[in-house]
């Protein structure tokens, strides 16, 4: 298997980090979806990044797909309950989280591809104001809890833990740190794991 990927990306950065919680093995190719010669559309039509290509040619799409198709692999270390309740609720913590980043994205894409004279500062605040009632939610539902479901990792705090990160590294101003300490304590001791410290986004 091989993951289409690009170092930058949160959504990429939670594969990878199920795939190494999960201990299984995986090729990276790196590809730049916004250079003017990628072929990622060879892999994914929609242009984006991950994309897992499995060892017969099929690719996969999509991190949450990915992710899911990534714990079914090995019984080690499981990150999505097999309860359809439980389930559920992992799975929405990880569409918070990944709504959360889909909002800070649009308002960095505003802000870096759209010349200045037609940006909209009403649609970057309106994104803003997505990424803020997130880190709300997301306080209010982790409270004092250890982890943001039962008492081991999960997708659940592998995606919010992605998002947390994609904040501290392009939304430096945006201080969630100081206005929710649980989240901070929670994205510190994610931070310790080796699945984290090898998939830090690149300082430049």
């Amino acid at each position: 298997m091989k993951l289409i990927y690009s170092p930058t990306s949160p959504y990429v950065r939670k594969v990878r980090i199920v795939f190494l919680e999960k201990k299984v093995d995986i090729d990276l190719e790196t590809n730049s979806v916004w250079a003017a010669d990628t072929n990622i559309a060879t892999y994914n039509p929609l242009g984006k990044v991950p994309c897992l290509v499995l060892d017969d040619g099929e690719a996969i799409q999509d991190s949450r797909v990915i992710a899911e198709y990534a714990d079914a692999l090995s019984p080690v270390s499981k990150l999505i309950p097999a309860d359809h309740r439980e389930r559920a609720t992992v799975k929405t913590w990880e569409a918070l989280a990944d709504g959360l980043v889909d909002a800070s994205i649009l308002a960095r894409l505003e802000k870096t591809w759209r010349p200045a004279n037609e940006q909209s500062q009403a649609w970057v605040d309106r994104q803003i104001g997505k990424v803020n009632a997130a880190l709300r939610q997301m306080s209010e539902q982790l409270g004092e809890n250890a982890w943001c479901f039962g008492n081991q990792i999960t997708l659940a705090d592998i995606a919010v833990g992605c998002a947390l990160g994609y904040l501290a590294f392009r939304f430096p101003e945006i201080q969630w740190q100081s206005q929710y300490p649980n989240l901070d304590r929670l994205y510190q001791k994610l931070l310790q794991r080796p699945s984290f410290k090898e998939t830090e986004p690149p300082t430049t």
